[in-house]
């Protein structure tokens, strides 16, 4: 059942459309104009909302595009006459979701609000994901120490612009977090965030997954696919372990930085692409280059604005506040209350070599929250931890 509300100023058009929700059992507020349904629409929770183009005071169109200023996501299927489907193309262009144009047809309305409600869920599923993705590490760099501080300092600077970025560190040091936190701080942050881990993917393959290939193109290609590039258009593409890259990958790779352009495996249309490319590595690709397994000028292309992110270690004085982070999302995905870490426990945890950094601080934190009940001591690291 969905929460519906109908703005529209003619009653029989009001009671009619209420007839067939409520005969489906949802439930349905009205509004009898502009004004009344946008204040309706901005107090209350609504899981989708009908409203006519033409009526005095406020109309359709400012309605809607009140309701995206306020940033209320609440899709709005737009109402029209014959002959106002323009109208009814302006309020898509400002907004709204969908619009049915009257006289209303019933499979029409049905249809329109299914569509409308399938995206409603998958919208609030998406927040939610995003949310325990957060709890996860997410985009949230956490932390007081200096060489932290100066990073968030960098990132500041470069976001806004479109610059290349190469970071740089040891496994679990958090290199994603930070080109997640330059996604989010960009104007590309609407745009898709796409996210390749070099290492993981086979060298005969690597160029089909980030250029995509067309029907044919080898044995298993049976249709065409877009690749990454492709994917991330207007956003942010970020190859993780690009130390890993293929040689004949990195060619092709700085073809397209340097371009903009791309092809995909057996074609040969040149595809513009408009996306920014971060990179990371936990290799020395200085040395890499001596080996003759990393492009220099490929090098000088993603290294335009350096990032050495630290390891745990080095900014020990993170930790009590990182255990703090990650206290609460554990606790609530196993359902069990947040045991309470003494100084001591703190003191010996922030003592540790961390060699695995941030991920295997979580997964510490996880560990003591199952095996220590209410209450974690300095005991209890050292019975469950390694420090040495």
């Amino acid at each position: 059942m969905a929460r519906i509300l109908i703005i529209d100023d003619e009653r029989l058009i009001r009671h009619a459309l209420r007839d067939i929700l409520e005969y489906e059992q949802h439930e349905v507020a009205e509004a009898e104009d502009g004004t009344a349904g946008l204040k309706a629409a901005l107090e209350g929770k609504f899981d989708a909302i009908f409203c006519d183009v033409k009526m005095p005071g406020k109309d359709g169109i400012e309605v809607v595009e009140a309701l995206s200023m306020k940033g209320v996501e609440t899709p709005v299927i737009i109402m029209t006459g014959h002959g106002s489907v323009e109208l009814a193309v302006q309020a898509l262009k400002g907004g709204a979701y969908d619009f049915i144009e009257k006289p209303l047809d019933l499979n029409r309305v049905l249809v329109a609000l299914r569509n409308a409600t399938d995206r409603e869920a998958l919208r609030k599923e998406t927040v939610v994901l995003r949310q325990r993705q957060g709890k996860k590490g997410g985009v949230d760099m956490i932390g007081q120490s200096a060489a932290l501080e100066a990073i968030r300092g960098v990132i500041a600077k470069v976001a806004p612009t479109d610059a290349r970025v190469l970071i740089t560190g040891a496994n679990g040091t958090g290199k994603e977090v930070v080109a997640r936190k330059i996604h989010a701080m960009s104007g590309r942050k609407a745009a898709p965030f796409v996210e390749v881990n070099c290492a993981a993917i086979p060298a005969e393959l690597i160029e089909s997954e980030l250029f995509g290939h067309e029907k044919g193109a080898f044995t298993s290609a049976v249709k065409q696919r877009k690749g990454r590039f492709e994917q991330a258009q207007g956003g942010t593409l970020f190859l993780d372990e690009i130390g890993d890259m293929a040689l004949p990958a990195q060619a092709k790779m700085l073809r397209a930085l340097q371009e903009r352009v791309i092809q995909r495996v057996g074609g040969d249309k040149n595809i513009k692409v408009d996306v920014r490319v971060l990179a990371a590595t936990n290799k020395n690709l200085a040395e890499e280059i001596a080996e003759g397994r990393f492009r220099e000028d490929l090098f000088h292309r993603l290294n335009v604005i350096p990032i050495h992110v630290p390891s745990l270690a080095e900014r020990s004085e993170d930790v009590p506040l990182l255990v703090g982070y990650f206290l609460g999302g554990v606790a609530d995905e196993l359902g069990v209350p947040a045991p309470d870490f003494t100084k001591d426990a703190l003191k010996a945890l922030s003592k540790a070599p961390w060699t695995g950094n941030i991920r295997e601080l979580r997964n510490v934190v996880e560990r003591l929250v199952i095996l220590c009940g209410d209450k974690v001591d300095a005991a209890d690291v050292k019975r469950h931890v390694s420090t040495s």
